[in-house]
């Protein structure tokens, strides 16, 4: 069979690279791709969101399944419209993906179906918003409404920093339309924890546990990004906690959604914060999580194949299950400098394939492209160096080992990725 993976980040490197080892499997293509994935797959010059010319590349080149890896052309309604074309496509229609599209949608759907969360209101007028900061006897945390890249949520210490981002959100609109709208929630404390999962509209299959680094800087200094490094398995998701997901969190949202007519047919990812309470969810996102697809289909032993396509044709996974490799594997994600704010392009990458030759090491490419021969960054988020081993310490050793191969011009990296893991272990 012939698939298409749609996106160009490290998360699209991983799935082509997972998807090209299934025997089913004849051609793997990418569009758009990037510098990297071109080593796995056929780069097709097609934008993610170029929705006509993805519908006439699958007609005219056979393809018997396209999976969606980024959240803006799901949001945008690109399954709607190759359902619509009778073609198989894995990931949530429009009204499903307004779960990450909407966090008004979201915590109004949390609130529905008596999903833990924290406290929040919200607001499409920037004084009302400030008004309700300055009498808030809680801590807050300001959230984008729409699409950011991530970047959209602004954790805050104090109220004037509330108000500035509100601010900055609202009325300078850093995030362009994303921010006509936001979210004041109540700052919870706990170790956060990303619960990915893949549901036929009914039935649930969870991936392995994962955890992800968003702040820029050790020690969660910095502002949010996109996600600085992952690891997998997260042991703050012990076995009870992981059921008591399932049970109280995924099912419930997953049936109250079709309650209001909609199926979702996809992935649904749980960012949690493990509280003194218990898992309560930060957000929903509708797609595999960057960078914890790297760690987590490194260690996927089974193919991924089949589950993704019973679900993009409309079938059952209530008898499918997910193998996965006993050890732990760690990503390491290495940024442009200046990252998540301006940063510059085109800087010459260096020690990817003495990287690679390491055992258990593999390369994800996230932001680079080919500038004649050479190799250059294209992004702020560059590289995901993943490695596979037999335990914590040691594949945390290997993964840096790795990075430190690499080499490009104000390249940074945070160098603690996996410690919390190794506190909880000791």
């Amino acid at each position: 069979m012939k698939v298409l993976v749609i996106g160009s980040g490290g998360r699209e490197h991983t799935l082509c690279w997972k998807i090209a080892q299934s025997s089913a499997v004849d051609e793997v293509f990418c569009a758009p791709g990037n510098g990297g994935i071109a080593g796995d797959a056929i780069c097709i010059d097609i934008a993610g969101d170029d929705i006509p010319s993805l519908i006439r590349f699958v007609r005219d080149n056979g393809i018997d399944l396209s999976v969606v890896g980024p959240e803006a052309p799901l949001v945008g309604g690109i399954v709607d419209a190759f359902t619509s074309e009778k073609l198989a496509v894995f990931g949530p229609d429009s009204r499903a993906a307004a779960l990450e599209g909407s966090k008004i949608f979201a915590k109004t759907a949390m609130h529905d179906c008596a999903i833990p969360t924290a406290r929040f209101e919200t607001f499409t007028d920037a004084d009302k918003a400030v008004s309700f900061i300055r009498g808030a006897d809680f801590p807050i945390v300001v959230k984008a409404d729409g699409l950011a890249a991530g970047k959209g949520v602004i954790v805050t210490s104090s109220r004037d920093e509330a108000i500035q981002a509100a601010q900055d959100i609202m009325v300078k609109r850093e995030f362009g339309n994303a921010g006509s709208s936001v979210v004041l929630e109540e700052k919870l404390v706990g170790e956060e924890a990303s619960f990915i999962a893949i549901c036929d509209g009914e039935h649930i299959v969870p991936l392995a546990s994962s955890q992800d680094h968003k702040p820029a800087y050790d020690n969660d200094q910095g502002p949010n990004t996109g996600g600085m490094g992952a690891y997998s398995p997260a042991p703050v998701l012990d076995e009870n906690t992981y059921a008591h997901v399932l049970d109280t969190i995924l099912y419930p949202l997953v049936h109250g959604l079709r309650k209001q007519g909609i199926t979702y047919r996809g992935v649904i990812y749980a960012g949690l914060m493990i509280t003194d309470d218990g898992p309560k969810v930060l957000e929903f996102n509708v797609r595999m999580g960057d960078p914890e697809t790297q760690p987590l289909l490194m260690r996927l032993k089974s193919d991924i194949v089949p589950i993704l396509t019973e679900v993009a044709n409309g079938g059952s996974i209530k008898n499918m299950k997910l193998e996965w490799e006993a050890g732990p594997s760690v990503c390491v994600v290495l940024a442009s400098g200046g990252y998540p704010g301006t940063y510059e392009k085109g800087k010459i990458i260096t020690g990817i394939d003495a990287a690679n030759a390491i055992e258990g090491i593999k390369v994800f490419h996230a932001g680079t492209r080919l500038q004649g021969k050479s190799l250059v960054t294209s992004g702020g988020r560059v590289l995901g160096v993943t490695a596979l081993g037999d335990d914590l310490k040691t594949t945390i050793e290997k993964a840096y080992r790795a990075a430190s191969m690499i080499s490009f011009e104000k390249m940074y990296f945070r160098k603690d990725i996996g410690h919390k893991a190794l506190e909880r272990l000791s």
